[in-house]
């Protein structure tokens, strides 16, 4: 089944900025279903007044009224006019009354009534998606204290979403996972006080020693009597003080006297009207006892990477000795380049030995790499300046390994070549990515490249090497050109899927 990735860039042309929110959205909204009770559909515009569900959610708390995928099916704009009504008004637009799914639907699974409704989603003040709401209603009965409130709570996020305020960056620093509504749910109002906690939030503060009544309190100072630590009863008491007020939302882990618990604080503000906030929480003093020996695995493998760094980097320094050695000047051309080339794919190392993933920002590493290259950018009296436009995000280390080795190669190249001496100069790093691939274009404004000169066909090492990497190891293209304006510029147009 195609990915929400893959179906934005096949059928729109929204930018990499929209489809970052719209995943944030998808990440988030297991919550809002589970609140909900009820299935989610995230719809986007598509060619020929249709449009296309990208993404699906099922509730953990009911009944789902679509058994069968419907990602990827696309269908006319009338069949669903819900949909472009809360495009064009911006609005949320609720069904009159009760309607009726039938079985083409259902894709023969029965008819079933519903009531449905279409959120718009919004980004920077623009409609860019709408999420649909339908709700099973063939258990139709009077709704529990439990489901009003998680309802009332599910009503103010998608006011959220509709507002372009939901869903947040939150802090979390540690990559924490979510708790879901089920876990354990708590509405605080504005005041900060606890209205309504679930029977499992109940039992969870149970465990960790409460137990006197929880509605009515004030949830900061049941958990600063609760939490042993005091820099963590301090922590979680600006959480949800944070989230109350409006701020952003977070999530972390304590340890009280006989529970370790998984807090989170989503922010509740409907229309920018201040609603309190919704708690989460999660009993994980049995999943803490796991993670310890996953936790020792990680901290081997950042280990590894550091050593690695380590060894490179006592390379680098050897060559670079050897080079000072040297007086034939090609043969120290050749060890500088090494040094350079084992320097690029230490700092790799270095940033993988930090992070919890396998990931690379890639910006990081090329304004670390800017400074080094620009050592070697002085030609005669001139200086040429590199600087980054754009931004080239985070790749998998082996995407991002190559693509620095291929940058590393074709900056030192325009540094090197693109001047004469005595002349100043400029190389802008430019960066372009969407949701099907990355461009990075290396363009400076000095000689050109020579009229007989075929990059193709060329026997230097720097761009054999970048040539056998993009063809290779990133399965894109490179296009090496004089610019029309003066100076060269080379183009690497990498595939994302």
């Amino acid at each position: 089944m195609s990915t929400l990735t893959d179906l934005l860039a096949d059928h729109t042309h929204l930018s990499g900025a929209v489809a970052g929110h719209l995943q944030r959205v998808v990440a988030e909204w297991q919550l809002l279903a589970d609140l909900s009770f009820a299935d989610l559909l995230m719809f986007v515009a598509a060619a020929d007044d249709t449009v296309i569900c990208v993404a699906q959610c099922r509730p953990n708390t009911a009944p789902t009224v679509f058994p069968v995928d419907e990602v990827g099916r696309s269908v006319p704009s009338a069949v669903n006019p819900q949909v472009g009504t809360a495009i064009a008004g911006r609005r949320i637009v609720r069904d009159a009354g009760p309607t009726t799914i039938g079985t083409e639907a259902r894709r023969d699974s029965g008819p079933v009534e519903v009531r449905r409704e279409a959120v718009p989603v919004t980004f920077d003040g623009e409609v860019v998606a709408v999420v649909t709401r339908t709700a099973n209603l063939a258990q139709l009965r009077l709704p529990s204290t439990l489901e009003m409130a998680y309802q009332d709570c599910a009503d103010d996020l998608c006011q959220m979403l509709a507002d372009g305020t939901f869903p947040q960056n939150e802090g979390n620093p540690r990559g924490l996972s979510t708790p879901r509504a089920g876990d354990g749910f708590i509405r605080v109002d504005a005041d900060g006080v606890v209205a309504f906690a679930s029977p499992n939030a109940l039992s969870a503060v149970h465990r960790m020693g409460w137990t006197a009544e929880l509605t009515g309190n004030r949830l900061v100072d049941v958990m600063a009597e609760l939490l042993t630590d005091r820099f963590e009863a301090e922590e979680v008491a600006g959480m949800v003080t944070d989230a109350v007020g409006g701020g952003a939302g977070m999530r972390t882990e304590a340890d009280a006297r006989r529970a370790s618990v998984l807090i989170r604080a989503v922010p509740l503000r409907p229309g920018g009207r201040p609603a309190g906030a919704a708690v989460l929480l999660r009993d994980v003093t049995e999943l803490k006892r796991r993670d310890r020996a996953l936790i020792s695995k990680d901290a081997t493998i950042r280990e590894i990477h550091h050593r690695v760094k380590n060894n490179l980097q006592s390379v680098s320094a050897l060559l670079r000795l050897q080079a000072r050695r040297t007086d034939n000047p090609e043969a120290r051309g050749a060890l500088n380049e090494a040094v350079r080339r084992v320097a690029a794919i230490a700092l790799v190392h270095e940033l993988l030995s930090g992070s919890v993933d396998e990931a690379v920002d890639l910006d990081v590493v090329v304004d670390q790499l800017v400074p080094v290259l620009a050592d070697v950018a002085a030609v005669g009296d001139g200086q040429a300046v590199v600087r980054r436009e754009g931004r080239l995000g985070v790749l998998p280390s082996d995407l991002a390994m190559p693509l620095v080795m291929v940058l590393t190669e074709l900056i030192q190249n325009a540094v090197e070549h693109g001047f004469t001496a005595g002349d100043e100069g400029e190389v802008i790093i430019d960066a372009d990515r969407t949701t099907r691939r990355l461009v990075v274009t290396v363009r400076d404004d000095g000689v050109g490249l020579p009229a007989d000169f075929d990059p193709r066909s060329s026997e230097r090492l720097g761009l054999q090497i970048v040539h056998t990497l993009v063809r290779i190891e990133l399965g894109g293209t490179l296009d090496l050109a004089t610019r029309a304006e003066g100076g060269t510029q080379a183009v690497l147009t990498i595939p994302l899927r």
